[in-house]
């Protein structure tokens, strides 16, 4: 009778708590027990140890074998354990020398041959083990991962040479670090011709993070501009980029020595769990998947609205919190909302090129499916109008601005806003915001009347001082004034249902629409 006892790694939302694998050879007929709430894949395990240790030439006991992965009360799933597992057979049949087998953690997945597979997650099992000041050995597959952490970790891509490192016979490779860099984005803003009011919205959204709706009849260039946003957002920080890397590894494999920050677009079906997060155990979901980037959601109104009303925590907590039966975990959900819809079914109400086909009803239903809750939580809203023809088919001879000039001007706010306050604008709150904006009186005033024009409520009216900040911030002002709180309010507009066509405001309008409120 011989005991064994392996570390490893479970995977829980972005943690890596350590897993005991405990291996137990006993006399009496052949069979294999694995205990401690192994999901279905795990208890699958024996027969792939059982393959892979007989496939490596090693013998496998004819005996009783009881593994427990402690603790008892922590869901156990995926072939993560698979090499553990397999090691501490071999140790406990005394077929390795196991001496050596507390100085690491075992992470990976056995294939029939003995072959190391790569497992999900190894991100934050990285970040552990480097907290922790531990040693893992891994896939080679996953090294990439590992490296980005830390240079501790070892790889692996055969059972045999874990074995021979064990046995003192050979060294295994050590995972080293590399440096991950930005990738060029595909779009730039110089590629659009007009739309002067868009990109400056979309900057002030990128400075100060704020959540951005547009509104347009097909074809104005709402897509386009999202799609382009990306390039314009502030390079991520290295805690940035693990934090990113740490989300991705948990729904695939890192290969690539490249990331930008999150771009997520899902198609209008996609459910409220495929949106929040969910299952057993919980996976993330879109929001999560768009940490520290962008969630663009094209066709606003064409989302179930279980899906939309889902977003209003997140939005304003930065986080979501999945309970389940046995437990619950939490994922980080800090992005930036970025939305685009047309203002009714047939998409022209309120064009200046063609006759809107909707009745006042149909505009109405339509634009209430999304709720005001929602678009309370919506920083700048602004409804566009269609390029000019002429301008499309004759290109004005004017540079545009490129996306790497508006990104420096959107780096310089951001790093004006870090160091006056330690985070963006939109994460503002309470007293905090009253310290950091500091209006006079006159913008009191302007504000006020405003609000009560536009019928903000008290949400908005904050959102619309963060906005007046980040202005601020852009144009090198260490105050607020009258034209701040002006611009603000020219990107809170929303169209009326039923309302003429005319009393929307076109592109072009500005500050100037706000004169009688001074």
């Amino acid at each position: 009778m011989s005991l064994a006892t392996i570390k490893s790694r479970a995977l829980s939302a972005l943690s890596a708590p350590q897993v005991t694998v405990e291996v137990h050879l006993s006399q009496g007929l052949p069979a294999f027990y694995l205990v401690g709430l192994p999901e279905t894949s795990v208890k699958e395990a024996k027969e792939r140890v059982r393959s892979a240790i007989i496939n490596s030439h090693f013998d496998f006991p004819a005996c009783r074998i009881t593994i427990n992965l402690a603790p008892a009360d922590l869901p156990k799933d995926g072939g993560r354990y698979d090499l553990a597992i397999a090691l501490g057979i071999l140790a406990a049949s005394a077929q390795i020398n196991a001496s050596h087998l507390d100085q690491f953690e075992f992470i990976g997945e056995l294939g029939l041959a003995g072959n190391l597979l790569p497992v999900k997650g190894i991100v934050p099992v990285a970040m552990a083990n480097k907290e922790a000041n531990t040693q893992a050995i891994i896939a080679k597959d996953n090294a990439y991962e590992a490296a980005l952490v830390s240079d501790n970790s070892l790889y692996a891509e055969h059972l045999l040479e874990v074995c021979a490192h064990l046995n003192r016979r050979k060294t295994l490779h050590t995972c080293q670090a590399n440096h991950t860099q930005a990738a060029p984005f595909q779009g730039d803003f110089a590629e659009v011709q007009g739309q002067h009011q868009a990109k400056r919205a979309l900057a002030i959204a990128a400075a100060g993070q704020h959540n951005m709706l547009f509104s347009g009849p097909p074809g104005c260039g709402k897509s386009m501009l999202a799609e382009r946003f990306a390039s314009i957002l502030p390079r991520l920080t290295p805690s940035e980029q693990l934090e990113v890397l740490s989300i991705q590894s948990l729904t695939k494999n890192i290969s690539q020595q490249t990331v930008n920050r999150p771009f997520r677009a899902p198609h209008h079906s996609a459910s409220a769990v495929a949106m929040v997060g969910g299952g057993n155990p919980p996976q993330p979901g879109e929001i999560t998947l768009s940490h520290l980037g962008v969630l663009f959601l094209d066709e606003l109104p064409e989302y179930p609205r279980g899906v939309l009303e889902a977003l209003r925590e997140p939005l304003e907590n930065g986080k979501v919190c999945i309970s389940r039966a046995g437990h619950q975990v939490e994922f980080p959900a800090d992005f930036q909302l970025l939305a685009a819809m047309n203002p009714c079914p047939c998409g022209y109400f309120g064009s200046t090129q063609q006759a809107c086909r909707c009745t006042p009803d149909a505009i109405r239903r339509y634009q209430q499916r999304v709720s005001g809750p929602l678009l309370d939580r919506i920083d700048l809203h602004l409804q566009l109008q269609a390029t000019p023809i002429q301008q499309i088919i004759t290109p004005s001879t004017a540079t545009e601005h490129s996306s790497q000039v508006i990104r420096q001007q959107v780096e310089q706010a951001q790093c004006v806003a870090l160091k006056r306050q330690g985070k963006s604008n939109a994460l503002l709150k309470g007293q905090e915001l009253v310290e950091q904006t500091q209006l006079n009186s006159h913008c009191k005033t302007l504000l006020e009347n405003g609000a009560t024009q536009l019928q903000l409520s008290a949400r908005a009216i904050q959102k619309m001082i963060k906005v007046s900040r980040t202005i601020a911030d852009l144009e090198h002002s260490t105050e607020i004034k009258d034209a701040h709180i002006l611009e603000a309010l020219s990107y809170r507009q929303q169209p009326v249902s039923g309302a003429s066509p005319h009393a929307l405001q076109p592109e072009g309008a500005s500050t100037q629409c706000y004169s009688s409120l001074r």
